[in-house]
């Protein structure tokens, strides 16, 4: 009896370890020259239009609904903790939606706050991991309680109004460019996002592109001269101030200095001591803003408000579907 040599036969696994692939480079010049390009280029189609700001000079918009729109989205980004990306889109679609399309006139205050609530709730799906039930977002006492299907098609109609460009381009995306090379960045990237939060209360910053928004706001927080090559990165503030007016930087951050520093002394920030006069007020727009920023309670910045919200009460009206009508 012949006894068969024994075969050993090595099975390979289909699930073999693979080498992981190498980090991506850090980003270097052109990288990042690309990224700012792209992002500047892009910059017009996020904006109201550039007619906005007149519409409340000639009250075709309601200055006041506009401010007790924005009291409102702030409280309730206060109360949930939400990221100030959240809150400034929230006051970026209703803008631009206003700037395009009018809402029905007469009907008292139920089309401005039904537009808050979509808005808050569109930004909200965009940057929050967890989201309030849309009636869990309609706090703090709302004259209007709207169904969830009101407020769903409330926000199919702003997102086409806005031609689905729900992903704006803000003063956000620019700050890490201007901060990044400068001592104390943490802390400096914090302020100058507390001020271009502050911006969305006063119509006259949306003369400015999110570039110069960003970029003033961060020579404001730092206390810096407009030229700010000489403590960043020189190749990146070279290649920004060839798309933006050092002008129009400086005209900003005056702004800032003026209504934000002085008028809201929550905010952190003491305006820088120049030896000059006080600017005199852009516009009667502004004078009328930077009061309500003066006398405002619910900033974001105040993670600690004592303001408590509270669930709707049954005597509020519960508004019914056919409340969104076409003008």
């Amino acid at each position: 009896m012949t006894t068969k040599p024994t075969t050993t036969t090595t099975t390979t696994s289909h699930h073999q370890c693979l080498p992981l692939p190498p980090p991506p480079p850090p980003p270097d010049e052109t990288t990042t020259t690309s990224s700012l390009t792209h992002l500047i280029d892009s910059e017009p189609n996020h904006m109201p239009s550039p007619s906005y700001i007149s519409m409340f000079r000639d009250r075709t918009i309601d200055l006041t609904a506009r401010q007790d729109s924005i009291n409102w989205i702030l409280k309730v980004h206060t109360h949930y903790r939400f990221s100030p990306l959240t809150a400034f889109l929230s006051v970026n679609y209703f803008d631009r939606f206003l700037s395009s399309h009018s809402l029905p006139r007469h009907s008292g205050s139920w089309p401005f706050q039904l537009l808050s609530v979509a808005c808050l709730s569109l930004a909200a799906k965009m940057e929050e991991p967890n989201v309030p039930f849309i009636l869990d977002l309609q706090i703090f006492e709302p004259k209007f309680v709207f169904e969830p299907k009101t407020i769903q098609r409330m926000e199919l109609r702003v997102m086409g109004i806005l031609n689905w460009r729900l992903r704006s381009v803000t003063p956000f995306d620019f700050l890490p460019h201007f901060v990044s090379n400068l001592p104390s960045s943490s802390s400096l990237l914090a302020a100058s996002s507390n001020l271009v939060l502050s911006t969305i209360r006063v119509i006259d910053f949306l003369g400015f592109s999110p570039s110069t928004v960003a970029a003033a706001a961060v020579l404001c927080a730092a206390g810096a001269s407009v030229d700010f090559a000489a403590d960043g990165d020189r190749h990146v503030a070279a290649f920004f101030h060839e798309r933006v007016s050092q002008e129009r930087v400086r005209s900003c951050r005056q702004l800032m200095e003026e209504y934000l520093l002085d008028m809201c002394p929550s905010s952190g920030h003491k305006r820088p001591s120049t030896g000059s006069a006080p600017l005199a007020p852009a516009s009667p727009i502004g004078v009328l803003d930077a009061a309500s920023c003066a006398s405002c309670d619910t900033r974001s910045e105040n993670p600690g408000s004592t303001i408590q919200a509270e669930r709707p009460t049954k005597q509020l009206r519960l508004s019914a579907a056919t409340d969104v009508q076409p003008p």
